[in-house]
């Protein structure tokens, strides 16, 4: 393969096996410069685009910085032939070196290897490693490139390159080189004026080469610029060297034994563990902590913070970056594991001192034995030394406080579960990172890694469903890779079923002291007493997301001070904040916490509390369902009223809650079906039935039939065990309405004749009301209108009089329907036009919505086209105002034919079309036909014959899908006149619509 050579340290210069490779024009330089900058890390588009742009990018920044990067790939591509050295990882892009050379990378490893060969008192091998780094330099780091972060990222190369200078330099003057240094150590002082080892190098030189008065001179000189530019006295090293030097001090003689590098370069501590071998992902992750880098020469002291839940992959990341930025600090690395979550106590920052004094060259005898005073040592030794610092699972700002240095130009990493923003913000530079699950790419990737072989890569989906039944959460990935990587006669499907029981699925992942039941406890055990409570009994419920008044609820006590419990638990990592929803946050367990915490429910609250819990979350739950409902109805209308009791909040939440009632229910949607499944499973049928009921208010409006029907089957059946009659009538006439809507007329009929049979029996005369409208229903598609009317009209007559004016207005929508049908248009207009008034009088949009839609389909049949379009956009309106998906369909529908009365031809086929596609997106096979017909009609009008062909028999279908045997026969008719040839005539096609 060819190799890549990329140089930086100097004018920017690429070439592969010494043929120089062109890069085109300035962006192009900059880019390369910036990603070959960060080697192996992801470069963000925004970060780019600052340097392009030189801080002010222009909007289409973005898609230039894309262009840009395709002509690199495209030059990379011509000279090496290969693709895969710009990689586009979110949220930018990187380099992939590879096998490749950056010398700048060479020049820091050599640095590197020049001082650790230093440490260990081999000084030849060190002075070769540092002339070897500083060879590499050709001139002025990115020459030519005029950017002002690239800029800043050649200053600090420089200074690497200065402080190489300096360190081989003072090997050289412990060998004897001193008289050979003074020509060379004169210009770099002279060019570098504020390099005060430098300075202190020269003046040595000086003396030992016999010119004590020009050591001192050059005392002199450096101490007054440094006075008249900065307003600064020489620093303690120097001053301290030239009362030596005044004094003739033996100690600046020459040493007689084997020589080691003066200063502090002697200790260089390399305390990290080992860089993970399966480390995965986190470029977002790594990009975030590169800019505590951007800090090291600012005032205040660089400080990342990694929070996030147990097992979460907090200390690999830190480990992971840390080994890549090592060179960074070329004065050591310090770490320590702090034991803030551990079955041992924390450890004491006396201890911790006590190992970094020694670590950084401290004799143990020269330790203080106070805290305070160590703090204040080892602030001292840090002073002027580049040193990264890794404070490990801390478990409080009090405990790294005493750990902190007073230096800029070193930079603490700090990983814990709990959040210390608020203690380190303003004080320090501080770089938070709340670390969450794995991408699921990168999980299965992780999960390959660990286990060793291709089971994974042969099984893509279970691989996905495996990585989330560890929630994607690494520790527990690992430990599920481990198991397949001990039984290579496993499947992954055969690990993922094991898994897929939630009462199994900690002890899959828990199989010794390490597991992810080990490492949730640690977060657990801590917790004040109330809230442990509010831990156990949220995860107790069949709920995925909830806001503050559901563990109000819970535990009986003001939303407010529920509010402060939820968020000492989000702080302990045990719950995840997600969004503000209508000026409240909404929180999420992931889901092997919340099988802890209902383990930890169960093991610790009795079966009685577990089941008042569930009543109570029921009961607020129920409370804010029916609010919504009447908010969209315009009272307690259309439902048959339930016994269970229901919890009230204040009204000021309230109002907040329900303010819009159909965002409410959507964000509650998967709370409530999974609170009616519980409560069904838990023989709570009063419960399930009443909120499976309410609920409906968002199965229909929004199309989730399935939710609607999962909901009313298990209500249904627990109805049945629990002897609730009402409720199993409720249930029957719940489910029957969805099979009408789902065109299952026939098993509707028989579910609403049960139902009526017991409401009779209850004596329920709104539940009866109920049947009977959709009874109605189902007659009208088997053909018998005039038995359908007889029905609904005995509907009404009971709506009446139990004083449900909403169901009053749908069933005279109804009966206009089916007077249309049987041809009397005047009796349809005058029934919608009441349903309108009606609708109206209650204020409710839905309500008001299928009304006027009634209105606009008895005009286009009366053939008042104008008004038939007016009332078609007002209902348009409205449903678009509420989210009624279906409705919209409807009113599409009609609003073609509308416009197809008034030979408005092209909108109305647009808008047909458009009926097609949103039946089509809620899956209604009969709405797809109807607004079929009509769009095939319009085409026929239109004299587009085959495409009217294609449509009306696509109709024909969907129509016999359904069993609309009437209507299929209509269809055919159109066909026929369509086949006849003549020129269409609106008419005739009207007169056919099903």
């Amino acid at each position: 393969m060819l190799q890549v050579e990329f140089r930086i340290l100097g004018p920017l210069d690429i070439s592969v096996d010494g043929r120089p490779v062109a890069l085109q024009g300035a962006r192009q330089r900059t880019i390369m410069s910036m990603l070959l900058l960060a080697p192996g890390r992801v470069v963000s588009v925004d970060t780019l685009a600052d340097a392009v742009w030189q801080g002010n990018p222009p909007a289409t920044a973005r898609n230039q910085i894309a262009i840009c990067v395709s002509g690199l790939r495209k030059t990379l591509r011509a000279a090496v032939g290969l693709d895969d050295l710009l990689v586009t990882s979110h949220p930018g892009y990187m380099l992939h070196a590879g096998e490749h050379r950056i010398d700048a990378v060479e020049f820091e490893e050599r640095a590197s290897e020049g001082r650790e060969a230093a440490r260990r008192g081999r000084t030849e091998e060190a002075r070769a490693h540092f002339e070897e780094a500083l060879a590499m330099w050709r001139g002025p780091a990115l020459a030519g490139v005029f950017a002002e972060r690239v800029e800043a990222e050649a200053e600090r190369l420089t200074g690497l390159r200065l402080d190489v200078y300096e360190q081989l330099t003072s090997l050289r003057l412990d060998l004897g080189q001193h008289r050979e240094l003074i020509g060379e150590l004169t210009g770099f002082v002279r060019t570098n004026p504020m390099r005060e080892q430098a300075l202190a190098q020269l003046m040595l030189a000086h003396y030992r080469s016999g010119r004590r008065a020009e050591a001192l001179e050059t005392y002199r000189d450096g101490a007054r610029l440094l006075a008249d530019e900065l307003g600064i006295d020489p620093g303690p090293a120097v001053q301290e060297l030239h009362e030596d030097i005044l004094a003739d001090s033996p100690k600046l003689t020459l040493p007689t034994s084997a020589p080691l590098p003066a200063g502090p370069a002697i200790t260089v501590p390399a305390h990290l563990p080992p860089a993970p071998a399966s480390f995965t992902g986190r470029n977002q992750e790594l990009a975030t902590l590169d800019r505590l880098l951007d800090q090291l020469t600012g005032s205040a002291l660089p400080v990342g913070s990694i929070t996030g839940t147990g097992g979460v992959g907090k200390t690999a990341l830190a480990v992971h970056w840390s080994h890549q930025i090592a060179a960074r600090f070329p004065d050591g690395q310090l770490f320590a594991d702090l034991r803030g979550y551990d079955e041992e106590e924390p450890r004491r920052p006396s201890a911790v001192l006590d190992r970094f004094l020694r670590a950084l060259g401290v004799p143990g005898p020269q330790i203080p034995a106070d805290e305070v005073e160590r703090t204040a040592l080892f602030r001292s030794v840090l002073d002027g030394r580049r040193v990264l610092i890794v404070l490990d699972n801390a478990r409080s700002f009090q405990q790294i406080r005493p750990l902190l240095p007073g230096t800029s130009g070193c930079c603490v990493l700090v990983t814990s579960r709990d959040s210390m923003s608020s203690r380190l913000a303003g004080d320090y530079a501080l770089v938070p990172l709340n670390l969450g699950s794995l991408e699921t790419d990168e999980s299965i990737t992780l999960l390959s890694r660990v286990a060793g072989d291709d089971r994974l890569s042969g099984d893509p989906v279970g691989a996905a469903r495996l990585s989330e039944l560890c929630d994607r959460l690494p520790l527990a990935l690992r430990i599920a890779a481990a198991r397949l990587a001990a039984k290579p006669h496993w499947t992954v499907r055969t690990l993922v079923s094991r898994l897929e029981d939630q009462h199994r699925r900690l002890d899959e992942l828990s199989l010794d002291a390490r597991g992810v039941r080990a490492g949730l406890r640690l977060s657990y055990r801590d917790l004040p007493p109330d809230t442990a409570r509010m831990f156990r009994l949220l995860g107790s419920l069949n709920v995925t997301e909830f806001s503050a008044w559901a563990g109000a609820a819970l535990l009986d006590v003001d939303p407010v001070d529920a509010e402060d419990l939820i968020e000492q638990l989000v702080d302990a990592q045990l719950l995840e904040p997600l969004r503000a929803s209508a000026g409240h946050v909404r929180y999420r367990f992931q889901d092997l916490l919340r099988l802890f915490a209902r383990e930890c429910a169960l093991a610790e609250d009795g079966e009685g509390e577990l089941k008042a819990a569930l009543r109570r979350a029921c009961a607020v739950w129920l409370g804010l369902a029916k609010e919504a409902h009447r908010r969209v109805y315009g009272g307690d209308y259309t439902v048959v009223p339930g016994s269970a009791p229901h919890r009230e909040l204040p009204s000021h939440l309230v109002e907040s809650l329900v303010e819009n009632p159909m965002e409410w229910f959507e964000a509650e949607r998967s709370s409530i079906t999974g609170l009616v499944q519980q409560a069904a499973r838990g023989d709570e049928s009063g419960y399930a039935w009443d909120l499976a009921m309410t609920s409906v208010t968002l199965f229909q409006n929004r199309n989730y039939l399935e939710d609607w029907r999962e909901c009313g089957e298990a209500a249904l059946a627990a109805t049945r065990r629990t002897g609730d009659r009402l409720g199993e009538a409720a249930m029957l006439q719940s489910l029957g309405t969805l099979e009408i809507i789902q065109y299952e007329h026939d098993t509707a009929y028989e579910r609403l004749g049960l139902a009526l049979r017991l409401f009779e029996e209850q004596g329920q005369d709104q539940g009866r009301a109920l049947v009977l409208r959709n009874l109605a229903m189902c007659e009208r598609h088997r053909g018998d209108t005039d038995r359908a009317v007889e029905t609904g009209r005995r509907s009404l007559e009971i709506f009446r009089a139990v004083g449900d004016p909403y169901a009053e207005a749908h069933v005279l929508g109804l009966l206009a329907q089916i007077e249309l049908e049987r041809g009397d248009a005047q009796a349809s207009l005058m029934l919608s036009s009441e349903a309108v008034a009606r609708s109206r009088g209650l204020g409710t949009v839905r309500g008001e919505a299928q009304s006027t839609l009634r209105l606009a389909q008895a005009l286009i049949h009366q053939g008042d086209g104008v008004r038939a379009e007016e009332a078609g956009r007002r209902a348009l309106e409205l449903v678009l105002s509420s989210g009624d998906r279906r409705g919209e369909t409807h009113v599409l529908r009609t609003l073609g034919a509308a416009l197809w009365r008034q030979g408005k031809l092209e909108e109305a086929e647009s808008v047909a079309r458009s009926a097609v596609q949103a039946a089509e997106q809620v899956a209604d096979v009969y709405l797809r036909a109807r607004a079929a017909v009509v769009l095939g009609s319009v085409q026929a009008l239109r004299s587009d014959r085959s495409g009217a062909a294609s449509t009306f028999k696509s109709a024909a279908d969907l129509f016999t899908e359904v069993g609309a045997q009437d209507w299929r026969e209509r269809v055919e008719q159109l066909l026929v006149v369509l086949a006849e040839g003549e020129p269409a005539d609106l008419h005739a096609l009207f007169a056919l619509q099903p």
